[in-house]
């Protein structure tokens, strides 16, 4: 009704056999183009009829859980949110997130959910969404020099449009200004009241002239100081554009279902690879593997560069000089951060990077009391023969624990 049209027959009956009996149900909805009277135009509407296909076909996407049904792209963190369907089940894929900071993940788990089966797969997007991003950048590559050349014409013509539209105001104010004046100038000079009243049209016929030559100075001033747009270069390196930090996941996840129908996911378990097949508009189909990770693989991993300055470093330098090194190197953690003595300590010990040398447990180097232990003294006398000088020691820093040769306890000296 509110797109301007009458409508009947939009439901039928239909009847059916059961136990022997004819039983009839109505309220059954028929397909929009099975319905028996379908006016258009019949009255005024609140909106046009092309505009209500539009909204049809757009909520008949986003049905849930429908077959064929595709979400729209809302935003959000997952590129191909409402895009995945199970190669298994066919079913749609969702989106979770896990851990802080969140990470997307693609699940197929209406099978659990329904009918207590185990999930058909699960796999993150980190790796997914990147590929595809990269897909699509090669789909589009060859027709981005025709579309910046289109770009460039659309945006030149309308700065000329824009121009026009300002340059016929000012000839419509000259043309008003021309007129009040010949009113003026016709008028009887005797009749005060009418003169008076021609003269302030006129006056603000000239201010509105005015107005108009100030304005079309100005828009060509600010047009000729804005450096136009370098679509060529865009063009060229569309994956600057597609990773710009003002191009947010819904506007890549539309641009997304303007060239991809859908993608059909698969896991191989034994190859550890995530097998997508997409869909493309026009019927053409390609086939993307990408590795899955094994279990505890992550994309924050600690560079390899961090952790030899670390190893290189630790029994001679204490985490915070530690920190500070890798601070100075430019290095990063596998998250992004700087480096804390507290983060280089926390990674030393899940990498068991030791400290101190005395760690090591190969007899080369002791600590105070396996040192006292082994000359079969007090560690008070063992401290009293570094303290005069009789026994060498290394300290990581000053107040540290001693690190003692196993050597030098052989010396004459000790």
């Amino acid at each position: 009704f509110y797109a301007g049209a009458y409508a009947y027959g939009k439901s039928e009956k239909r009847t059916e056999i059961v136990d022997g009996r004819a039983r009839k149900s109505y309220g059954h909805g028929k397909p929009f183009g099975t319905w028996e009277v379908l006016l258009r135009d019949h009255h005024e509407g609140y909106i046009d009829w092309s505009e209500f296909e539009r909204n049809q076909s757009l909520i008949a996407v986003n049905t849930f859980a429908k077959k064929g049904g595709i979400k729209s792209g809302r935003g959000g963190q997952a590129l191909l949110a409402g895009l995945l369907t199970c190669g298994r089940c066919g079913r749609r894929l969702s989106v979770s997130y896990r851990g802080r900071p969140s990470h997307p993940y693609y699940q197929c788990k209406s099978i659990n959910q329904m009918l207590a089966k185990p999930r058909c797969m699960t796999f993150g997007a980190s790796r997914i969404d990147p590929a595809i991003g990269k897909e699509i950048l090669s789909a589009v590559t060859p027709m981005a020099t025709e579309a910046a050349m289109e770009a460039d014409r659309a945006h030149r013509d309308n700065l000329e449009e824009r121009h026009r539209m300002m340059e016929l105001d000012l000839q419509q104010a000259r043309y008003e200004a021309s007129l009040a004046e010949r009113r003026y100038a016709a008028c009887d000079p005797d009749n005060r009241l009418i003169a008076a009243q021609l003269e302030k049209s006129w006056e603000s016929a000239l201010r509105r002239v005015e107005t108009c030559e100030a304005a079309l100075t100005q828009a060509r001033q600010i047009d000729a100081g804005i450096p136009i747009p370098d679509f060529a270069g865009i063009a060229t390196d569309l994956e600057a554009a597609w990773s710009a930090p003002n191009v947010d996941t819904r506007c890549r996840q539309q641009l997304l279902r303007t060239l991809v129908t859908d993608i059909v996911a698969d896991v191989d378990e034994e190859q550890r690879e995530v097998i997508l097949t997409i869909h493309w508009k026009g019927g053409q189909h390609s086939q993307l593997r990408i590795r899955k990770p094994n279990p505890g693989e992550h994309g924050q991993k600690t560079p390899d560069a961090a952790l030899a300055v670390m190893r290189s470093m630790a029994t001679r330098w204490s985490d915070a000089d530690i920190a500070a090194t890798l601070n100075r190197m430019g290095m990063q953690t596998g998250q992004g951060k700087t480096w804390t003595a507290r983060r280089v300590g926390a990674l030393r010990t899940v990498h068991k990077i030791h400290g101190y040398r005395s760690a090591e447990k190969n007899g080369e180097w002791l600590t105070l009391t396996e040192a006292a232990k082994k000359l079969g003294v007090t560690a008070h006398r063992v401290r009293r023969l570094i303290k005069e000088g009789v026994l060498p020691t290394e300290q990581v820093v000053p107040d540290a624990p001693h690190q003692i040769r196993a050597a030098d306890l052989e010396k004459d000296e000790v």
